[in-house]
């Protein structure tokens, strides 16, 4: 559901179970969850999100400041990069040539939506074939608080960035996002369905939020 706090826009999720009380959970990846009575009009699950507005919008923004670089990278050619979890110099990576600072960032930028389009795109179709499930479209995004995202509509987005991960975390992502084609939250039959494909899904979760600073332009 998607829903106006002021002039941002967000994604919650809505969970209906047989709780009395609706209650609103964020989780590390900016993963917005609200826990609502079996029966609870959209109204009032979008009054409750509007009340604590405030307060997602901080979570979210606490969650951005976490995953920012401590320090400035160096644009140049022996300034170093990670890619498919290795570190690279620059000028491994793209062609520097005479370009400014900004320049080189702008190309390096490239190159990462260029190579997770393109991982993302071979690597998602085994998996979708595991699932028995098929998003409506697949898009790569630069995003500061997620790695991976499924819409209501079954629409994918995964973070440009996702280029500078390992294969295996990038396949976790891949698994999540697909899983939340059946499972619409984070509940123990997500979870389950995930552990199906990736029993070791916990280390690459431990993964991106201790490494998840470093892997950013």
């Amino acid at each position: 559901m998607k829903i106006e706090i002021g002039s941002e826009s967000i994604d919650a999720h809505v969970q209906y179970g047989k709780g009395k009380k609706m209650s609103i959970h964020i989780d590390v990846s900016g993963f917005i969850t609200v826990k609502a009575p079996k029966g609870t009009t959209d109204e009032r699950v979008r009054q409750t999100v509007e009340q604590h507005g405030t307060w997602i919008l901080e979570k979210i923004r606490s969650l951005e400041e976490a995953r920012s670089l401590p320090k400035a990278r160096e644009y140049q050619d022996e300034g170093t990069f990670l890619y498919l979890g290795k570190t690279y110099l620059l000028h491994e990576l793209i062609d520097t040539g005479e370009l400014s600072e900004e320049e080189l960032r702008q190309q390096l930028k490239k190159f990462y939506f260029a190579s997770c389009k393109k991982i993302i795109g071979e690597r998602i179709e085994g998996y979708q074939t595991r699932l028995k499930v098929k998003p409506k479209s697949i898009e790569i995004v630069e995003s500061k608080t997620k790695w991976g995202s499924c819409s209501a509509s079954k629409m994918l987005t995964f973070n440009y960035r996702l280029a500078m991960a390992p294969l295996d975390v990038i396949d976790y992502v891949i698994i999540h996002e697909l899983c939340h084609l059946t499972h619409m939250n984070h509940d123990r039959s997500f979870w389950r369905r995930v552990g199906s494909i990736m029993p070791d899904y916990k280390a690459k979760q431990e993964f991106l939020e201790r490494h998840g600073q470093a892997m950013t332009l």
